[in-house]
């Protein structure tokens, strides 16, 4: 494949490959003039660019309200909450002091606002407040849920609608009205005295505040350049004309004058060159046209075609510029192939919000798999009192839910994002009385989502696929009759693991084991699709198995038939379904890396929702792609009933990927408490696929800026099974004498990844939007 910006015919020879730094200034959406010629309170200006300053339920925000935290039946307190000025954050009073950055939460940080008594929370604690004055505030990431009441329904749906609308109009910003907001939201903060003037140690605190430790020289030879009234203080246009120089991009004022040429705007037959250089696809004259009109922001340049050095910024850093290829960002894919053909998203112990061995049990942490897009969950079930079958991990001090809870939960929220089915694996560990209970819960809450019988009574044996069962709800579970393990039973998953690890058993387990070896008749009519089998061994041309069973394994006997089995075990794959689960020994619920089992085919790789780090990281880069719908199709040679792929011998280098490592913007502060502490960061890439590809390359750190740091450093990487690899894209923070501290990442399939100049949008630990940090690259894949 063409890498053309390389060989742009508008590069001089002597030209350097990295952008370098060029005079003419960036110059940002210029604001409307003040008409007393200041500007005044800089975090509602923020609000009023948001159109919302004007809207009753954000001006009630405004004002703040005394709402009751509920934690428990007893902790019920008062708080203050009111919305902060720069409409991106609410501040609330605690009564124990906390440094000042942990009274706020972030809009952007909300998952999901709920009214009534719509959280497991406000279900068992809010009784004693009506449930029209209630609210729950759910989170992404491990953040727990906020449930409040107000003190009147009315005060209550002000926040609810108040919320919704920030959250809308955040989500329709662009990355450049998004980067705007942060400046001015940080201006405000650092206007020590709120007198819209910023006297030159104001403006100090600023640019620490945004992470960029700049020499105090040419800080204030910038500060008086911008000061024109000499008096010391930056006002009005002033403070503007500072900002948009601070957030220059020579970078990019390179690249687009080297297509703009002399007059400084790109037509649009040069815009389409730009295009073609990029390598995209569909690019023509109409296309390069449609893009002027879509970013340019100044009318008159519209008018006659042409796109502004301010338009083709906007370009660059929304969606369409990005690395994930935006037609990958809907479902693309072919939805009616069998179950077995797709990666399906999956959660192991769905129901503990911490480790498996004295963490909480929630219905919440169901609701947030689905959330993420999880499609597969996981019910571990035992005897509960009253005749009610529980949730919970076994033996261990982990909290207990009841099993109609979650299935209620799985009712309301599993088809929230994706349509795609459901699948409840059933780790079964109650008698013969509570199965029954159990299936008699799942017919009448789940009522007509829960598949009973087959779909195609013709041919009953063939998966269906995720079209078909769209809005529906698979039972994984043992099934009567079947195929019996020698103690002439089936085994659950723990059993196997049990089995495999010889653990010992603790007092009452005996009595466990007993009732699970029996079956109940009506829960077993229930596993239509997914019959829970055991897989002992792989001969090298197995016969085809039966489609609707699902093997269970650790992942270490995953791991012992991927190198054992290799292409047999692949070769299974294609016709049924595979669950692979963490060992047992992980006592802090840490992960395995899901990449080895996808090698192989795995389609149900289970990982522990709650427990972020670079395991969570793929599994989300993943399933990022096709709507992020749960399912992703695997490639063609992991699903030919005849393919002689073999993971561990995937053959010779047949794909090179280089990447251009330029520069990152408006990373995030690490330590906000230490307004000196700037990060150092630095840049690696890492490769995630077939063991012969798996690799990790990284820049050499930048001292002292986090606000615009720059590199231009060239990393490339052989591959031999590109369809598989995930490339990771993370930045650190340099130590020089502890481990790097982790400062953004985002994590996407290589066949999504688009070539030429991309913003790579940078995710915190926890997956969570870190706008405006942003990585610029340049990207060229090339096939032998």
């Amino acid at each position: 494949m063409l890498c053309g910006l390389w060989r742009s015919r508008h590069r001089r020879p002597e030209e350097p490959p990295v952008p370098a730094q060029v005079a003419a200034p960036v110059a940002l959406p210029s604001p409307p003039a003040p008409q007393d010629g200041g500007t005044k309170r800089p975090g509602l200006r923020a609000l009023k660019k948001m159109g919302l300053t004007e809207d009753e339920d954000v001006r009630a925000m405004l004002q703040g309200s005394t709402l009751c935290k509920i934690r428990s039946r007893t902790w019920h307190k008062e708080r203050f909450y009111r919305l902060q000025e720069d409409g991106l954050s609410v501040w609330f009073q605690r009564r124990i002091r906390r440094a000042p950055s942990q009274h706020i939460f972030f809009v952007q940080h909300i998952e999901a606002v709920r009214e009534g008594h719509q959280s497991e929370g406000l279900r068992r604690f809010g009784g004693a407040f009506a449930p029209a004055r209630c609210l729950t505030i759910a989170f992404k990431g491990r953040r727990k849920n906020l449930d409040l009441a107000a003190p009147t329904a009315e005060e209550a749906q002000r926040w609810v609608r108040g919320l919704a609308k920030l959250r809308a109009r955040l989500d329709a910003m662009n990355q450049r009205e998004r980067l705007d907001h942060w400046i001015h939201s940080y201006l405000h903060r650092a206007d020590s005295n709120q007198d819209s003037k910023m006297s030159f140690k104001e403006i100090k605190s600023l640019l620490l505040m945004v992470n960029v430790d700049m020499n105090d020289m040419y800080a204030y030879r910038l500060f008086k350049e911008c000061d024109r009234s000499n008096n010391e203080r930056l006002e009005g246009p002033e403070i503007e004309e500072f900002l948009r120089r601070l957030l220059k991009r020579p970078e990019l004022e390179e690249i687009f004058h080297r297509y703009s040429g002399e007059d400084r705007v790109l037509s649009a037959p040069e815009l389409l060159e730009f295009l073609e250089d990029q390598g995209e696809d569909g690019a023509t004259l109409a296309r390069a046209q449609q893009l002027i009109h879509t970013y340019e922001l100044n009318e008159t340049a519209k008018q006659h075609e042409l796109m502004t050095l301010d338009g083709f910024m906007m370009y660059l850093l929304s969606p369409e510029g990005a690395a994930l290829d935006p037609a990958h960002a809907c479902v693309f894919q072919d939805m009616n192939q069998p179950l077995a053909h797709y990666f399906i998203s999956s959660s192991h112990n769905t129901y503990l919000t911490d480790s498996q061995i004295g963490g909480p049990s929630s219905t919440e942490a169901y609701v947030r798999a689905f959330a993420q897009g999880c499609r597969c969950v996981e019910l571990d079930c035992w005897e509960g009192p009253g005749g009610e079958p529980v949730i919970y991990h076994g033996h261990t001090l982990t909290s207990k839910i009841l099993f109609r809870d979650v299935v209620q939960a799985v009712r309301d929220h599993a088809f929230t994002l994706s349509p795609y089915p459901v699948i409840l694996s059933l780790e079964n560990h109650c008698g013969l009385e509570q199965q029954a209970t159990m299936a008699r819960h799942l017919r009448s809450i789940l009522g007509d989502m829960l598949v009973t019988q087959v779909l195609d009574s013709q041919n009953p044996e063939e998966l269906p696929s995720p079209e078909q069962l769209k809005g529906r709800v698979l039972v994984k579970g043992k099934k009567l009759p079947a195929a019996r393990s020698d103690e002439g039973r089936i085994l659950s998953d723990r059993e196997e693991e049990e089995e495999e690890e010889d653990d010992e058993e603790e007092a009452g387990a005996a009595e466990q084991r007993r009732r699970a070896k029996q079956i109940s008749p009506e829960l077993s009519a229930l596993a239509v699709y997914c019959g829970a089998t055991r897989l002992r061994t792989l001969r090298p041309a197995p016969p085809p198995p039966p489609p609707g069973q699902v093997s269970s394994l650790s992942e270490r006997k995953a791991k012992k038939l991927i190198r054992e089995a290799g292409n047999s075990f692949v070769r299974h794959n294609v016709h049924q379904l595979t669950r692979v689960y963490p060992l047992g020994l992980r006592m802090n619920s840490a992960n395995y890396s899901p990449q080895e089992m996808w090698n192989s085919g795995c389609q149900l790789v289970a990982l522990n929702f709650q427990t972020p780090g670079y395991e969570m990281d793929l599994n989300a880069g993943r399933f990022l792609i096709n709507g992020q719908c749960g399912y992703v199709l695997k490639p063609a040679c992991l699903r030919q009933p005849d393919t002689t792929f073999d993971p561990e011998c995937p053959g010779p280098p047949r794909t090179t990927l280089t990447i251009q490592v330029l520069t990152a913007q408006q990373l995030p502060k690490l330590n906000a408490e230490k307004p000196n502490s700037i990060v150092d960061p630095l840049v690696r890439i890492e490769i995630h696929g077939v063991t012969s590809d798996c690799a990790r390359k990284e820049t050499n750190y930048v001292l002292n800026n986090g606000f615009n740091p720059r590199w231009g450093q060239t990393l490339q990487f052989q591959l031999r099974a590109p369809e598989l690899a995930l490339v990771r894209f993370v930045v650190e923070d340099y130590d020089t004498t502890s481990p790097n501290d982790f400062v953004g990442q985002f994590t996407l399939p290589l066949n999504s990844l688009k070539q030429g100049y991309r913003h790579i949008h940078l995710l915190s630990k926890d997956g969570a939007s870190l706008s405006p940090a942003t990585l610029f690259v340049h990207i060229c894949i090339q096939g032998s």
